[in-house]
């Protein structure tokens, strides 16, 4: 029997102290009922001896101090899960939104989940094929691994991450692949465009998507990436299954966070967040992984926006310390119309060696992998040389740089919406090389030059300075 108490003391926005209560612990889930009969939902922020402190996902209007009830479920928040979830869209909460039937759960689970316990992880390895050059041959992505991508506003991380999640695939395992789609605090032309990409492409039909809206509450906010990472762990270790997550945007849920501790009066820490937001991240991204025993796995990129394209902005700072790399976005070669516009330089997949070579990818791929960033890096001083004395003065071999650059910017990096294999990758890596004389290529060992190296298959031509 549930207790009800209309002992409400205060509403401060969406928070509201119950008093006299008995037996609440933090994060249980509740309800309030309005003398109208509307019923809105809280859940538990603090307990202090009698007293309770809740948040409404709901606003407060409407209600009353006097007559308004509150009940306690004894639980916090589940979600029901079921293999029936795939090729389905939720809310934030959980609850279908795309017009089907309710799921008939196999078990309901908190979205707290549980910690992995430390000594059970598998250290990831086994890449995972995204299609996207950039990624797959210069920052590979690992099964297991969380590897996020640095965004700013108005470039097109929404596009790449639906991109990725229609792309994505581990070889030899497409049977039981599949991605947790996670949108925070989107818009809904946002929203709108995901849901008709997955659809028109067919990617929905082993996609789990949860759909947060900007007008949504905070708490939801909060909500929703649990929600997802609940439903990935389901998939993962109770029905062996590749998942691959993917959370955008993790700034909206950061600025629900501050929202939230600003409305309970906290000390704020650097910017305004929260003191605790790292160990908040951490709860989140540590659910990723691979476990003993366990045939599944969960993959995580979480996107996230940097404020003012700054890096040491708390959020993917934070991240950056959780996670295992960055893929970062870059606003100037997105101006150029290249699509993905992916920095390479300041990109890294710290568990890339560990899932590439022979094995894995094919045996050429760490050479080659470093050969491009060296190149690459030498291309940007090349770079900066032409802007003081013009590209007309340099010498034969910055010359041959800086065409290599201008050719590997448009045909490697932007691809577009193409989708390319690992082979195809890899391939196109040594033509791009090729134009390149064999001399300037040290960090390749004469036995990998003499198998791929060949100079008759160059790709730089047409790149030539108009």
């Amino acid at each position: 029997m549930l207790k009800e108490y209309r002992t409400i003391r205060e509403v401060a926005g969406p928070l509201m102290m119950v008093s006299g209560v008995e037996g609440v612990t933090y994060d249980e889930l509740g309800e309030i009922e309005l003398p109208s009969g509307d019923i809105r939902r809280c859940k538990v922020l603090e307990v202090d001896g009698g007293n309770a402190v809740v948040q409404l996902f709901e606003n407060s209007a409407g209600i009353n101090l006097r007559d308004s009830k509150v009940r306690f479920f004894g639980h916090g928040l589940q979600l029901p899960v079921s293999e029936d979830m795939l090729g389905r869209v939720f809310s934030g909460m959980g609850r279908p939104i795309d017009g089907g039937p309710e799921i008939i759960p196999d078990k309901r689970i908190d979205i707290n989940g549980v910690p992995m316990n430390p000594a059970a992880r598998v250290y990831p390895n086994e890449f995972i094929q995204t299609g996207i050059s950039a990624i797959d041959g210069l920052n590979t992505l690992v099964r297991g691994q969380k590897l996020p991508i640095f965004s700013g506003s108005g470039l097109p991380h929404a596009k790449l991450a639906a991109q990725i999640a229609r792309q994505a695939k581990v070889l030899n395992a497409n049977d039981k692949f599949a991605v947790v789609f996670a949108a925070i605090g989107i818009t809904f032309e946002e929203a709108d465009f995901f849901i008709k990409d997955f659809t028109k492409t067919g990617a929905i039909d082993r996609t789990v998507m949860f759909m947060n809206l900007a007008n949504d509450p905070a708490i939801e906010r909060i909500s929703t990436p649990r929600m997802a990472l609940t439903a990935a762990e389901y998939l993962a270790f109770e029905k062996d299954m590749h998942v691959l997550v993917i959370l955008t945007d993790i700034t909206n849920y950061a600025d629900a966070l501050r929202e939230i501790s600003a409305a309970r009066k906290e000390v704020p820490g650097r910017r305004g967040y929260p003191g605790y937001m790292y160990t908040d991240l951490a709860q989140m991204y540590e659910r990723a992984g691979r476990q003993k025993g366990k045939e599944g796995s969960i993959t995580m990129i979480p996107i996230l926006t940097m404020p003012e394209d700054d890096k040491t902005h708390p959020i993917p700072d934070l991240t950056g310390y959780i996670t295992e790399g960055q893929i970062v976005l870059d606003r100037g070669m997105d101006a150029t119309g290249l699509y993905p516009p992916v920095s390479v330089l300041p990109s890294l997949s710290r568990l890339m060696k560990d899932g590439i070579g022979a094995g894995y990818t094919r045996e050429d791929h760490v050479t080659l992998s470093n050969q491009l960033f060296a190149c690459y890096a030498k291309v940007q001083d090349a770079k900066a040389l032409a802007s003081v004395i013009g590209e007309e003065e340099l010498s034969e071999s910055d010359k041959q740089l800086m065409a290599f650059g201008r050719a590997f910017e448009q045909e490697f990096i932007g691809q577009g919406n193409t989708d390319r294999t690992m082979e195809q990758t890899l391939d196109l890596g040594w033509e791009l090389l090729a134009a390149l004389p064999r001399a300037a290529l040290d960090r390749c060992d004469d036995a990998t030059l003499d198998k791929y190296y060949e100079p008759a298959k160059a790709r730089i031509a047409k790149h030539a300075k108009q």
